[in-house]
């Protein structure tokens, strides 16, 4: 029961999410942002949401029990991503978005996690899409959602990283 409440939590933080995230889209397109990789953001959108489905699901239909030696890593994981994650958010300001807007003439933020990763948010990604699954032993959701989160990211980062001239 605790998993599906935490499930439901990880939900609403989401939807926190898209409003910052809408809110800045706004913003950047009023300061001349223009959009990149648009036809894969519906593809991360309902990856991310069929994730937490998955999760639920497979809990709820194969029966998987939490295991402790598991669970609570997992749950540290999922959180210590989740903390990196807003890190990101509140380093980026009103140029976060999860869609790939880029401002004209914009500097790259290279403080907090920058400093060290070009992309720390796909980090903190990958490793809640790994964990949160893990919570609760949901390992086959585990496997295929990674897999699947991995191919998503190598057409993301790539057209990032050609948005931003790093290409």
């Amino acid at each position: 029961m605790f998993y599906y409440l935490f499930i439901l939590a990880v939900g609403a933080e989401r939807l926190v999410e898209l409003a910052v995230s809408r809110r800045n889209s706004r913003w950047s397109f009023d300061h001349g942002g223009r959009e990149f990789g648009q036809g894969h953001y519906p593809v991360m959108v309902a990856m991310h949401t069929l994730l937490l489905v998955a999760c639920v699901l497979e809990v709820a239909v194969l029966h998987r029990p939490f295991v402790p030696w598991l669970g609570w890593p997992m749950l540290a994981v999922v959180a210590a991503s989740t903390v990196l994650r807003w890190w990101c958010v509140a380093t980026l300001g009103k140029h976060w978005n999860p869609r790939l807007i880029v401002i004209p003439n914009a500097q790259l933020v290279q403080r907090g996690p920058y400093r060290w990763l070009h992309h720390p948010n796909y980090t903190a990604v990958t490793a809640e899409v790994i964990a949160l699954p893990l919570v609760h032993s949901a390992w086959l959701t585990a496997i295929v959602f990674t897999i699947g989160n991995a191919l998503v990211l190598n057409i993301r980062i790539r057209a990032e990283n050609t948005a931003l001239g790093y290409a």
